[in-house]
């Protein structure tokens, strides 16, 4: 239903995937398969759809902003990521670490300085699973900044219930679609 609602009120076209052992899909759930994930649903719109980098917004919450800013810091031409209570990475969320360490998973922390397109990122302000310093900080180290979004109360699963939130998605993507306009004329 949310899907449904965000392509209708932004007025994009959406596709999402669940993890391999997640929701529909088989398979095991790692964090190795989750960029093959990524990857295949990538795949699949450039090959079955013809979609352009330059035509692709990337969108990742939580746990999901790690192969969404994975693939992000490998594809140049995107045209915009939008990272919703995102992780430094999965050290982070559990111990205030202040290094990365070999062992640890999605490690957003060292690839969000690749990403070279616009990155909006929205948090709730009492998110008890990922502290929104994650993704302060995050937008902090992002090359191409998009004014965040920070919901001061929104906590990590409810950011959709408040107004701002579909608002700001969608101040987002009109000025990545007037960047778009820009350039062409450019």
């Amino acid at each position: 239903e949310l899907f449904v609602e965000l392509s209708n009120r932004l007025r994009v076209n959406l596709m999402g995937y669940d993890y391999s052992g997640y929701g529909q899909s088989s398979g095991q759930a790692s964090e190795c398969n989750t960029y093959a994930d990524i990857e295949a649903c990538y795949k699949c719109l450039k090959e079955t759809y013809t979609i352009n980098d330059d035509q692709l917004i990337l969108y990742g919450q939580s746990v999901g902003s790690g192969p969404t800013v994975d693939l992000a810091s490998r594809t140049p031409n995107l045209r915009g990521v939008v990272l919703q209570c995102p992780i430094l990475s999965g050290m982070r969320v559990l111990y205030p670490v202040k290094c990365t360490y070999w062992f640890d998973i999605y490690k957003n922390i060292d690839k969000i300085g690749s990403v070279a397109c616009p990155v909006l990122v929205i948090h709730g302000t009492a998110d008890e699973v990922v502290d929104y310093s994650h993704g302060k900080r995050l937008w902090e180290l992002s090359k191409e900044k998009y004014e965040p979004l920070w919901i001061s109360g929104g906590g990590h699963c409810d950011l959709e219930l408040y107004p701002d939130f579909i608002k700001h998605l969608k101040k987002f993507v009109v000025s990545l679609g007037n960047k778009q306009a820009e350039k062409a004329t450019d």
